[in-house]
């Protein structure tokens, strides 16, 4: 954790980064697209705005799951998780 100011009368204020793994769907050919970020917000806008190679060809995509951690390697594990073959059972099971 890391202290991002002072409010009110001494009190700490405390921000947690957080750590996103996310899944968008293309409507052109309904595939899965699998990332990670530290801000998922504007990942999902660089993505609609054509920011990232991988799915510039694939918009319009929609954001349909994602799952928030505090812990930057455990995204990350949850993202190679999503790439493996694991991915489409456990989202079938999430999204249905």
């Amino acid at each position: 954790m890391q202290a991002a100011g002072v409010a009110g009368a001494g009190a700490a204020v405390l921000t947690l980064a957080m750590y996103y793994t996310y899944v968008l769907r293309s409507k052109i050919d309904d595939k899965l697209y699998v990332g990670f970020s530290d801000n998922l917000k504007e990942r999902i806008k660089m993505h609609a705005d054509d920011m990232v190679k991988a799915t510039k060809d694939r918009r319009p995509l929609e954001l349909i799951y994602y799952e928030a951690s505090l812990s930057k390697e455990r995204a990350l594990e949850r993202e190679k998780y999503f790439k493996s073959g694991f991915r489409r059972r456990f989202l079938k099971n999430r999204i249905s």
